[in-house]
């Protein structure tokens, strides 16, 4: 699955978007995604866990398409964090594989990404449906935000202490959301638009 399309000029010229992957994902939502994002000039750049690995191959929820990936996350500390701009946690179960811990009960290391990612406001976090379970282990980020996610999580991420929202998409300052995987382009487009609106205000 190569779909590393040509960054193109466009609205979002120079900046940088990162997507956390794992196995299980699904294959049309990042492949639109690296597409869209391309089209609107930003350059896509994907991590995972490598476990020592220069990089490593995932595959598909649906069509067991694979997909090499080799950007570190847990080289994602604040200085890389701030070379992005935005930063996606997609469907699938991309984020209950990222949220294993060796240790029961301790945090994974791409929860430690997202809370720093959480203390950096002009980055903006992205969760596409069964996202924000990688969150369950860092409540306390999400108390009191207002999000959206598949049916399934509703309880979940009230039991984070964020506020549900009844939407397919739901905008909460750097905190983007989303109901299911056939909303992946409301996500890009209202990620699209916030990088814009922020890009004018600058």
């Amino acid at each position: 699955m190569d779909l590393n399309a040509p960054v193109l000029p466009g609205p979002l010229a120079g900046l940088r978007i990162g997507i956390l992957m794992e196995s299980d994902f699904v294959e049309a939502e990042i492949a639109y995604y690296r597409l869209r994002f391309a089209e609107a000039g930003a350059e896509v750049k994907l991590y995972t866990r490598l476990w020592g690995n220069e990089s490593l191959t995932f595959t598909g929820r649906e069509l067991g398409g694979e997909i090499k990936v080799d950007g570190d996350l847990e080289a994602l500390d604040y200085h890389e964090l701030n070379g992005l701009h935005a930063l996606i946690v997609p469907s699938g179960m991309v984020s209950d594989r990222l949220r294993y811990s060796e240790r029961p009960g301790g945090v994974a290391p791409a929860v430690q990404v997202m809370r720093r990612a959480f203390r950096i406001p002009r980055l903006l976090k992205v969760f596409s449906c069964h996202g924000l379970w990688l969150m369950s282990a860092a409540p306390e980020v999400m108390a009191g935000r207002t999000v959206t996610c598949h049916n399934n999580l509703v309880s979940d991420v009230r039991n984070m202490g964020a506020v549900y929202s009844d939407t397919d998409v739901a905008v909460d300052r750097d905190l983007i959301s989303t109901r299911t995987v056939e909303h992946c382009h409301l996500l890009a487009r209202t990620v699209i638009d916030q990088l814009s609106a922020r890009l004018v205000a600058a």
